[in-house]
């Protein structure tokens, strides 16, 4: 499904992810994401089995003081669409926000997904048109990870910061 969902946004050549990464990051020691999948049971000529999925992790805020949950991505298969899986994957994850304290439930959308964003708009999510995603990768990150290396502003930073979390 993370392929058809590639392909979906018009970037399959951006789908990297293995098997193998997947695994550990949502069954290794340290999960650093979560996956909620949903499933048809089949019967009426519909197959059985996964029909989409919602991989998230949790983020933070400095403003509230709480966790919140970060969707990065959510995807139905288009057999599926319009069958209530795509509001019970983001219902159970506002779920998951007001049963753990979590104040913001967050995510990006592509700006021309018109059917998502009317979904989306549907349901109460606000649209923050005053942020802007950045991202850092490849060679700018490389390039900017080079000027933190060893240097005394590294070390100044690093001190101060584990003072404050005592």
């Amino acid at each position: 499904m993370i392929r058809e969902l590639a392909d979906y946004e018009r970037a399959p050549q951006e789908a990297k992810a293995t098997e193998e990464q997947l695994r550990e990051a949502l069954f290794g020691a340290h999960p650093a994401v979560f996956a909620l999948i949903a499933e048809e049971a089949g019967g009426a000529g519909k197959p059985a089995g996964p029909v989409g999925f919602a991989l998230w992790f949790r983020n933070f805020s400095t403003w509230t003081g709480t966790h919140g949950v970060y969707l990065e991505d959510l995807y139905v298969t288009p057999r599926a669409r319009g069958g209530g899986h795509g509001k019970a994957l983001l219902a159970e994850l506002a779920r998951i926000c007001v049963e753990r304290g979590y104040a913001r439930f967050e995510w990006s959308v592509l700006d021309w997904n018109e059917p998502a964003i009317g979904f989306y708009a549907a349901i109460g999510a606000e649209a923050m048109d005053e942020w802007t995603v950045r991202r850092l990768s490849g060679e700018p990150l490389r390039a900017l990870a080079a000027q933190a290396m060893g240097t005394a502003v590294t070390s100044d930073f690093l001190s101060e910061a584990t003072s404050l979390s005592n």
